[in-house]
């Protein structure tokens, strides 16, 4: 039998990536661990990402190639599942619509004109951001690789705390909405600012703070689109949490790639 623990991390990875992970359990306290090992998802697809940019840049292809690979393997590697999932709230927050239909439009599988033009400029974003720290150096474009997938995942953790209500009674929005304890979601947000501030510190004291900031800040602007989610949808659906994810990659990327 697995051991209870494990369970957790089944559930983080067999949901959030496509590494060939069986999810064995589907009730509430696995999806409370899953969600509080969702950075570790982020520490895995941030590696890889960085990896493959890393040997193409080493390769010499440059640092605008190394930055395409560094945004697509978590995309790859994810099924587009966010990538989807903020497509899909652009398009039902964009609607207008009272929230029964904005939530119908979003269960819709073709994309509309929001969700297009909100994944062109994020994706823009990201990839201009990753080129302009890959070419300063491999080191910072690495870090920024892990430190925003890591972000992504934390961002979910805390938009699954306590009192944070689904949208739809189905579906993994409402698996995983009010799992993890407030503490606890707090607990894991300390944790991993601390070794983001330990990791940003092997390239200085300016290297600390801005993967402090960089964390921080992309939580900072997730909480404020699950905020606006959940007072037009009124509650969180595994779309938002999508969102959620990329709203806090892209604002840590940016953050990183100033100065």
């Amino acid at each position: 039998m697995t051991p209870p623990p494990l369970h957790g991390l089944r559930f983080a990875f067999g949901t959030l990536s496509v590494l060939p992970v069986r999810v064995e359990r589907w009730d509430r306290d696995a999806a409370r661990g899953g969600m509080l090992c969702a950075p570790l998802v982020g520490v895995v697809l941030g590696c890889a990402a960085a990896a493959v940019a890393l040997v193409l840049l080493f390769l010499g292809a440059g640092p605008l190639l190394a930055a395409v690979a560094a945004a697509a393997v978590p995309a790859v590697l994810t099924r587009g599942l966010h990538l989807d999932g903020l497509a899909d709230t652009a398009d039902g927050l964009g609607s207008a619509k009272p929230a029964e239909d904005a939530l119908r439009i979003m269960k819709q599988s073709d994309v509309g004109p929001f969700g297009v033009i909100t994944l062109l400029f994020v994706l823009l974003a990201q990839v201009a951001a990753l080129a302009r720290l890959y070419d300063d150096s491999w080191a910072r474009g690495a870090l920024a690789t892990v430190v925003a997938a890591v972000a992504a995942r934390l961002a979910l953790t805390l938009a699954a705390r306590t009192g944070v209500p689904p949208a739809r009674p189905e579906g993994l929005g409402a698996a995983v909405a009010g799992v993890v304890p407030v503490r606890a979601a707090a607990g894991v947000v300390l944790a991993v600012t601390a070794v983001a501030v330990a990791a940003g510190a092997l390239l200085g004291a300016d290297g600390a703070v801005r993967a402090a900031v960089a964390v921080l800040a992309g939580l900072g602007c997730a909480e404020l689109l699950l905020r606006h989610c959940v007072r037009r949808f009124g509650g969180v659906t595994g779309d938002v949490f999508g969102g959620l994810a990329e709203t806090a990659a892209t604002t840590a990327l940016v953050v990183l790639s100033l100065g």
